[in-house]
Formats: C-alpha cells, sequence, structure tokens
C-alpha cells in the first residue's frame, strides 16, 4: 500500500537521525573510553573510522545499482540489518582486530542507510516533489549530532560504552528495520516531470567535473567538521569563545536548510549550488583572515553551517536537474564515491599537511581547494547546459 509521501520521509528522517548518531557521530564522545578499554592509540582507532568512510564511499555505485535493481527497501532495510551487526560486532570488540571487522562492516552499513541511500529512495517513489523531499529528509538529519552526543555521554556514564552500542545496535533493529520496511516499496518508481533523459554516468566530461566539485568541497567541509575549534584556538580565540561561536554552526546548518526549502519554487538547483559554493569559499577566506577575531569567527561559523547544510541538499538535487532521473540512482552512488573518499581522508590529511608545511600554508591551501571545487562545479553545469543543447539539437 502506497503511504503518504510526508509520512515516508518522516519515518526515512528518523531513521537517518538513528543511523547518523549510532554509526557516524557516537565516537567523538565514546573514542576515548574506547581507546583505554581496547588498549589502541587514537591513530588506531581513527583509520578505523576512516576505513569505514572509506568503504562507504567504495561502496556506493554498487548501492545504486542494487536499488536500480532490487528496490529501496531490500536496501535500506539491508543497511539496518548490517549497521546493527557492525554496532553489536564493535560492542563485543576485544583488540585492534575486531575493531576493524566492525569498522568494515560499518562502512557497507553506511553505504545503504545514510543520506545517499535515502536520496536514491526519495528518487524513486518522490515524483515531482523529490527536490523538496531532500530537503526534508536533510532537515531530519540536521539533528542526529543534537541527539547523538548528549545521548552517548549519558549512556556511557549510565552502563558504559559497550552498552550504549548495544543500545544504538537495538535501535537499528527495532525502529529503523521496521521504519524501512514499512514506508518503502520492494520495487517501482515514479519518476515525476523533472527531464527524464538517460542520466549520463560515463560519456561526458562534466560528469567528472561534478565529482571533482563534491569530492573537493567534502574534503574542506570534512576538515571544518573535525578541526574547526582547534583552528579557532589556534588563531588567539579562548577555549570557551572557540567552543560557543562553533556551537552556531548546528543552528545555522539547520537555517541554510530552510532557506532551501523556502526558496525550492522560485529558485534552480544550480543557484542554490552556487551559492553553497560561494558560501565555502567566503568562509574560508575569513577563516585564513581571522587572526583572533571573534567578529569573523562567529562569519566563519555562519558560512561554514549554511554551506555545509545546503551541501548535502545540492548533491542529492543538482544532478537530477542537470542529467535527469531515469538511471539515478546508478549516477548519486557515482559521484558518492570520491566524495565519502575525500571526507574520510580529510581530517588525516589535514592533520598531516598541518604538520609538513605549517598552519598559514595549509590554511591557504584549504582556500585554494574550495576555489577548485567551485570552479569544477561551474565548469559542470557549464558542461550540462551545452550537452542538453546538442542532445536536443540532434
Amino acid at each position: 500500500m502506497s503511504r503518504p509521501l510526508t509520512v515516508v520521509v518522516s519515518g526515512l528522517g528518523i531513521a537517518q537521525i538513528i543511523s547518523w548518531g549510532s554509526l557516524y557521530y557516537p565516537i567523538a564522545v565514546l573514542g576515548e573510553r574506547m581507546q583505554q578499554d581496547l588498549q589502541v592509540s587514537s591513530s588506531i582507532l581513527f583509520a578505523a573510522f576512516t576505513l569505514s568512510l572509506s568503504i562507504s564511499g567504495l561502496a556506493a555505485p554498487a548501492v545504486g545499482r542494487l536499488m536500480e535493481a532490487h528496490g529501496a527497501r531490500m536496501v535500506l532495510c539491508s543497511g539496518s540489518v548490517m549497521a546493527m551487526l557492525a554496532l553489536c560486532l564493535l560492542a563485543a570488540a576485544s583488540g585492534p582486530l575486531s575493531l576493524f571487522a566492525a569498522a568494515v562492516l560499518a562502512g557497507c552499513a553506511m553505504s545503504a542507510c545514510l543520506y545517499d541511500a535515502g536520496f536514491m529512495a526519495l528518487n524513486q517513489i518522490a515524483g515531482d516533489a523529490y527536490r523538496r523531499s531532500v530537503t526534508g529528509l536533510t532537515l531530519f538529519g540536521g539533528f542526529a549530532s543534537t541527539v547523538s552526543w548528549p545521548a552517548s555521554q549519558w549512556l556511557m556514564a549510565m552502563a558504559g560504552w559497550r552498552h550504549a552500542l548495544f543500545f544504538y545496535a537495538l535501535l537499528q533493529l527495532l525502529v529503523c528495520l521496521p521504519l524501512h520496511a514499512c514506508l518503502l516499496p520492494g520495487n517501482g518508481r515514479k519518476p515525476g516531470s523533472l527531464p527524464d533523459r538517460p542520466a549520463a554516468t560515463g560519456q561526458a566530461p562534466h560528469i567528472a567535473w561534478l565529482a571533482l566539485a563534491f569530492a573537493s568541497g567534502s574534503f574542506v567541509l570534512s576538515v571544518l567538521s573535525v578541526h574547526l575549534i582547534g583552528m579557532f584556538r589556534t588563531s588567539g580565540l579562548s577555549d570557551a569563545q572557540a567552543v560557543t561561536i562553533a556551537a552556531l554552526v548546528g543552528p545555522t546548518q539547520v537555517l541554510g536548510r530552510l532557506l532551501e526549502l523556502g526558496m525550492g519554487r522560485n529558485t534552480r538547483a544550480v543557484h542554490v549550488g552556487s551559492l553553497t559554493f560561494a558560501a565555502m569559499i567566503l568562509g574560508m577566506t575569513a577563516l585564513f583572515l581571522l587572526d583572533g577575531s571573534t567578529r569573523l569567527a562567529y562569519l566563519v561559523a555562519a558560512l561554514y553551517g549554511i554551506s555545509n547544510g545546503l551541501m548535502t541538499i545540492v548533491r542529492g538535487i543538482v544532478p537530477a536537474e542537470l542529467y535527469g532521473r531515469r538511471d539515478y540512482t546508478t549516477l548519486l552512488g557515482r559521484l558518492a564515491r570520491p566524495a565519502f573518499i575525500a571526507r574520510a581522508l580529510a581530517p588525516f590529511g589535514f592533520t598531516l599537511a598541518l604538520a609538513s608545511l605549517g598552519q598559514v600554508s595549509t590554511m591557504l591551501m584549504l582556500l585554494a581547494i574550495s576555489i577548485v571545487a567551485t570552479m569544477a562545479y561551474w565548469l559542470a553545469v557549464r558542461h550540462a547546459r551545452r550537452w542538453e543543447i546538442k542532445r536536443d539539437t540532434d
């Protein structure tokens, strides 16, 4: 039986909060205690986390093909089951070997139940409301860290990190799996009125440009998600100022998504993308010039929050506007792979560059990467428009 789209998006949104809140965010709270109990260094622990993110990127194209062949229900239900098993394995880990085994399984689960899988599912069922549905889904997901961090802290204090992970595994089994099973169709799609030409998944150079734009943008935003407070401190802000100003990122991220929801009817997706990349460049410029200025720090937090909030939506809606929605899940999978890998490697790459190049050169490098991302995005849009004109005149 077909469910109202608002019910589907709300259910998927709840599952996104739980999945992000159990697979991605808890390490920030549970990580130190996990290191102590497993007797591993922080580099080993975060190498396992990086492996998870890398595998999720490598698996993304396969997830797209599976969803094309078998439908959204099978893929997202499988993701919930894998997430449950990965969390149980991680909770029972006794050393590096079991830690990395859990990381591999968690990476496969991420690719099958986080945003990109949700976007693929909405592409099959949302029809004309696809763009609005993507924004609605990300609005739910934006609260994942808000819920996960205090919940993880409370669970760890009450019962320890292992029981916290077992609890999250139980949520995957009792909440996420039923939501995916009940709300999603086994197969079938409703493409809607967006251009239904075949998505150009391999033959056109602008696909590579868009992949470069998303990967470069993901690299910069991932660095900021991990190191922003440290950058504020290094620039001369006090610990209290750094934490207080960085706390504004969450609200501005949600604000950016609400603005997109309001602009959706009158603004093309590619223009929202241009705004997203422009905000990222301005934010990185302000960060480069920070030098202890609290006003610039507030500006950095706001611009980073807006660009990070919008980037998730842009990755879901811009390819649809440029290339159409037929075979779209396959295209999303191909675009997700480099972005996930870049996001996985970003925190370690930044730390390495900081040690090798110094603060000023590393910040300049991040600004340069954000400019490359913006130029690649504009080239992708330009080539896509030329490709469409040529296709229509042939």
